[in-house]
């Protein structure tokens, strides 16, 4: 069985300023997403909860890779960046899964965090994106961060029910 990167959780802080709390908070939605995906094969991660729907674990696992990577070092640092998964292999669509390509995921995920973390670490709330969104709009590293927290939310209530269809597991 392929292993997860390790679960562990910080809180966010309860009495901080804007800029831990944000980051806090997005850092323990990350390891909420870890841990629901966490002991798993590779053929739960491929498990879908609601036919048709093509949601499984490993797809939410590539797409959050691809946010990552799409807000904080296309968008924000302007960073030439190459497409992970395409319209061929497109991150909700996979359908084949082995101890080698999860593992790839996995360090393609930890490799896209770890950048925005260095990305985010340099930067100050009020800092706009270098590159523009579809609309031509410059979000601030606020924006980007509030808006990350939700994305990760969303897509952790998604991982929640996968969760509960694969194994039983529930919560938190």
């Amino acid at each position: 069985m392929t292993e997860t990167p390790a679960p562990s959780r910080p809180e966010p802080p309860y009495a901080g300023d804007e800029y831990p709390t944000l980051v806090g908070f997005l850092e323990w939605q990350r390891a909420t997403f870890r841990m629901k995906c966490s002991g798993l094969s590779p053929e739960q991660l491929l498990q879908r909860a609601s036919p048709p729907s093509t949601m499984c674990l490993l797809g939410l696992l590539r797409h959050l890779s691809e946010v990552e990577m799409g807000w904080f070092r296309s968008r924000f640092a302007d960073e030439e960046v190459r497409v992970l998964y395409g319209d061929d292999d497109a991150d909700f669509n996979v359908t084949e899964a082995d101890e080698e390509s999860v593992s790839v995921a996995w360090a393609l995920y930890e490799e896209q965090v770890e950048r925005a973390r260095e990305i985010v670490a340099g930067a100050a709330l009020d800092d706009l994106t270098i590159g523009t969104t579809r609309s031509g709009d410059r979000p601030s590293l606020r924006w980007i961060l509030v808006h990350m927290i939700e994305e990760y939310a969303r897509h952790n209530g998604h991982a929640d029910l996968l969760r509960e269809a694969i194994d039983g597991v529930v919560g938190e």
